[in-house]
């Protein structure tokens, strides 16, 4: 994959978007006879996004952060066929239970939540800080396939 410079901040359904389409156009210069999908995944709560932590620290202040709360997993989809662009947008509302401190102290020295947006991976023990979620799980796990079927119809035949 190249590099591509994506942002980390502004409306997270823009940021999302046109890193989608930043990292699909960096291969489709690569390979222009390709289909090519790009797709990025933020964690936001109002329009503050969070991003994967540097350090524990910096996890353990996002996780206490969305604790007991609401937030949203947005993920933005670009798809590149035949030299046009096609774009679309997955959202899900996800809550996280209370965090006492035995269950964050386990959850992060498990270090699941490294390179983690949001700080943490629902697909693993990151399951047992979310007390519902509304929408589509898979949107959570990093890519919304209901969404990119929509966005491609034809796609499997």
């Amino acid at each position: 994959m190249p590099a591509v410079d994506e942002l980390e901040a502004g409306p997270p359904t823009e940021v999302v978007l046109e890193n989608a389409y930043r990292k699909a156009s960096a291969v489709r210069g690569e390979r222009a006879d390709a289909l090519v999908l790009g797709v990025d995944t933020v964690v936001c709560l109002g329009s503050r996004i969070y991003g994967k932590p540097p350090d524990a620290t910096a996890a353990r202040e996002v996780l206490l952060t969305l604790a007991g709360r609401r937030h949203l997993v947005i993920s933005g989809l670009c798809l590149i066929s035949d030299g046009v662009a096609r774009t679309a947008v997955a959202t899900t509302s996800v809550e996280f239970r209370a965090l006492d401190q035995p269950l964050l102290d386990w959850y992060l020295a498990s270090e699941e939540w490294r390179e983690r947006a949001g700080s943490y991976a629902i697909q693993g023990r990151g399951a047992a800080l979310v007390e519902r979620i509304e929408g589509d799980y898979l949107n959570v796990v990093g890519l919304p396939v209901s969404t990119l079927l929509d966005l491609a119809p034809g796609l499997l035949g």
